[in-house]
């Protein structure tokens, strides 16, 4: 029999939609996993139920009325096998319990697909030995949709105020070190650059000598302060994350380097980058200077070509390779330190620490290694939305 011969389908159909409706409100995992489990035991009146969350290819049980399973294991075979074909799965006889449990005789597992994954499989479970057909199997399939969806909204929206709250931590952070930066630190080296200044007046020999150097090193200290508290100020005012399209960042950091540096080409498709992307308003700052160090760091001609090298519905991960001289080994453990850099760099050292705080507080991870052209690879993972 099919899901549409069912003699109550009329009201099956209105009870799943209002389900959907109530599922689709939902503020939290827990309401969703709940409404679901009533949904399964009021549609289908079996006994057991289980809802099954995937995430990055693992399986856990996020609730079930089964005693056989607990929240935070792993599910049954059935729910697995479901997972694994991106179909429904039913298993009849003594196979169909866990570990041959006699008080299960028929179990039915309906994954639900978002995008192409699998991310949430149902299972009921029944006591007699009796076929699922398309009555049973159809109604469970649209209830995980709907179940999987609603879960997924709100997985995607823990991700993004997760997000906000590291951004949040690092605006104070970066307030506080502000304040003991430019006001602390930067009163005493000018206490300092002003007695080397006058000592340096008294025109005694090595003393002469010696203000001289110690002038030169505050003025440097001075300067250098002043660029971090820059940097830091810049990171502070930057807007909090949001959805952005990947795609028109990515074209115009090209276009801004390359007009930049004429020593610089970049290889890239921009419909490669067609994704919605988390980011800030310094999203497109970051790609640029990463991809302006192609050109600082390399005396001859540098090409940078731009791919994506994976993408899941979490996120996805470009990669920023170069054919210049590369970057020393021992370095790359500690690149995205600030003030890192290699010995023959002339540059602050704070140009890949910025990027690399930049893009974990949009949720994302960089590092580095050698492409397959001898010089630098860079991959970034961005949260996808």
């Amino acid at each position: 029999m099919s899901f549409e011969e069912k003699q109550n389908f009329a009201r099956q159909v209105a009870d799943l939609n209002k389900y959907g409706h109530a599922l689709n409100r939902s503020r939290s995992a827990e309401e969703v996993v709940s409404l679901t489990l009533e949904a399964m035991e009021l549609l289908f009146e079996f006994p057991y139920a289980t809802f099954v969350e995937v995430g990055d290819g693992e399986l856990r049980v996020l609730d079930s009325t089964y005693p056989e399973l607990s929240p935070g294991e792993s599910p049954s075979e059935t729910a697995r096998a479901a997972y694994e074909r991106g179909e429904t799965v039913v298993v009849e006889g003594e196979k169909a319990g866990i570990d041959g449990d006699p008080k299960v005789q028929g179990t039915l597992a309906a994954p639900a697909e978002i995008v192409g994954s699998v991310r949430a499989v149902l299972v009921v479970r029944s006591p007699t030995e009796e076929s699922f057909g398309d009555e049973a199997a159809r109604p469970l399939e649209i209830l995980a949709a709907h179940a999987a969806t609603a879960l997924d909204n709100i997985r995607s929206r823990e991700r993004l105020e997760r997000i906000t709250r590291d951004l949040e931590k690092r605006k104070e952070m970066v307030e506080m070190y502000d304040r003991l930066l430019r006001h602390d630190l930067g009163n005493d080296l000018q206490v300092i650059s002003a007695f080397a200044d006058h000592l340096r007046t008294l025109g005694d020999g090595d003393a002469e000598e010696y203000a001289e150097r110690i002038s030169n090193s505050a003025d440097h200290a001075i300067d250098l302060i002043d660029r971090i508290g820059n940097l830091m100020s810049t990171l502070e005012e930057q807007e909090e994350p949001e959805p952005r399209p990947l795609r028109p960042v990515i074209e115009n950091a090209v276009g801004t380097v390359t007009d930049q540096y004429e020593s610089l080409s970049v290889e890239y498709d921009p419909e490669a980058f067609d994704y919605d992307v988390f980011g800030g308003d310094l999203l497109e700052r970051m790609l640029t200077n990463l991809l302006a160090n192609a050109a600082v760091h390399n005396e001859r001609a540098v090409t940078v070509r731009l791919s994506v090298a994976d993408a899941d519905q979490k996120e996805v991960t470009v990669t920023v390779a170069d054919d210049g001289r590369g970057i020393p080994e021992d370095l790359h453990e500690d690149l995205f330190e600030m003030g890192v850099k290699g010995p023959d760099s002339e540059g602050s050292g704070f140009g890949l620490g910025f990027v690399d705080m930049l893009l974990e507080s949009y949720g994302g991870d960089i590092d580095v290694g050698e492409s397959d052209a001898g010089g630098a690879t860079f991959r970034l993972t961005f949260e996808r939305v």
